[in-house]
């Protein structure tokens, strides 16, 4: 049971209504999830779904990197949640069953793609050292370029806040969903 209540749609505060209805006539389609919580604090909420819209739904990176990228950050990060809600849209995205489920493993998959194994060294590496190796900055700016590059880096963060809100507020995964020991 998450640690905060879920909001009742009929007592939000304006602010949180004007915030919820973005949420729910954006991409998403419903408040669910981090931004559940995050809906205590719309001010913040308004700022951090709009990044993530940029990030998940209008970015430079393709598709089935973008959620190499999210699903090793949420593997990283031990957070259930996002884990399971992302593993369909990394499937439907195109990345190898193999490579997912050995991140969720939380083993180094064997890559047969030279962008997705560059993409998984950059990110793995900026947590992991907290820093991107100079072998592994050049790989992505040179594959995708400097906006894709940030871009990165930039989804790194932002997973990382998503995940640690759902950790922090203890949202649930889907019964059934994969669990990480923590």
């Amino acid at each position: 049971m998450p640690r905060l209540p879920e909001l009742d749609p009929d007592t939000l505060t304006p602010e949180q209504q004007r915030v919820f209805d973005t949420i729910t006539n954006g991409p998403r389609g419903s408040v669910r999830g981090p931004f559940a919580a995050l809906l205590h604090c719309p001010g913040v909420a308004d700022y951090v779904q709009a990044t993530g819209i940029h990030l998940r739904f209008d970015g430079v990176l393709p598709g089935e990197l973008r959620e190499l990228a999210i699903l090793t950050t949420a593997r990283f990060w031990k957070a259930d949640y996002e884990w399971n809600a992302h593993v369909p849209f990394a499937k439907k995205e195109g990345l190898d069953p193999a490579v997912i489920d050995a991140i969720g493993e939380g083993k180094t998959p064997d890559f047969t793609d030279d962008d997705e194994k560059a993409v998984h060294a950059f990110i793995t590496g900026l947590h992991r050292d907290h820093r991107v190796s100079d072998a592994a900055f050049d790989a992505i700016k040179d594959a995708f370029g400097e906006e894709a590059t940030l871009e990165l880096t930039a989804l790194a963060g932002y997973y990382t806040l998503m995940s640690m809100v759902l950790n922090t507020i203890e949202v649930q995964p889907p019964e059934g969903g994969t669990t990480f020991t923590k």
